[in-house]
């Protein structure tokens, strides 16, 4: 039996590790299919995954439009991804947000086994190149000592809010 009335669930967690595998696979399958909750991934949103090279993002005003789709079609969400700069509406609507942390190692090595696996036509996906793959353990760095921070600061402007 669910203890709420609407699923608004909002994950923001660090990119390719353990704990998103067990999000997406065993929580969905449980959750998602037995209440029939729809599921979004903000990095479905954030890049454009019908183009030609990796990486490409999409633009600002498109995010928000496919956000606010989201939002505004779905009584009962989870959605889940890294982004915050530009999916506020999403954390005022949210009736559960939680913030999934892990060590740095674990992330860059699933980062980095994601991209051999591809290379060797293991894992299907966008073609990463050496290039991609330094890029996003450097943006890894950045969001863990800074973004994450920023995220967990505008929580508890939320969390006061609501207290208050």
């Amino acid at each position: 039996m669910l203890n709420w009335n609407l699923w608004r669930i909002l994950t923001y967690e660090n990119t390719y590790y353990w704990l998103q595998w067990f999000w997406k696979n065993l929580f969905s399958k449980c959750t998602f299919k037995k209440y029939n909750i729809s599921h979004f991934d903000l990095d479905d949103i954030q890049w454009d995954n019908n183009a030609k090279e990796y990486g490409k993002k999409r633009t600002l005003d498109e995010r928000k439009a496919l956000l606010q789709e989201i939002l505004y079609n779905n009584d009962e969400w989870i959605i889940e991804g890294v982004y915050y700069a530009w999916v506020q509406q999403s954390f005022d609507e949210a009736d559960k947000i939680y913030v999934l942390d892990m060590p740095g190692y674990l992330y860059k090595s699933r980062i980095i086994m994601r991209y051999i696996k591809r290379k060797l036509g293991i894992q299907k996906g966008k073609r990463e190149t050496l290039k991609s793959v330094y890029n996003l353990l450097k943006w890894t760095e950045t969001f863990q000592n800074k973004n994450l921070k920023e995220i967990r600061s505008i929580l508890d402007r939320k969390m006061n809010t609501l207290k208050g």
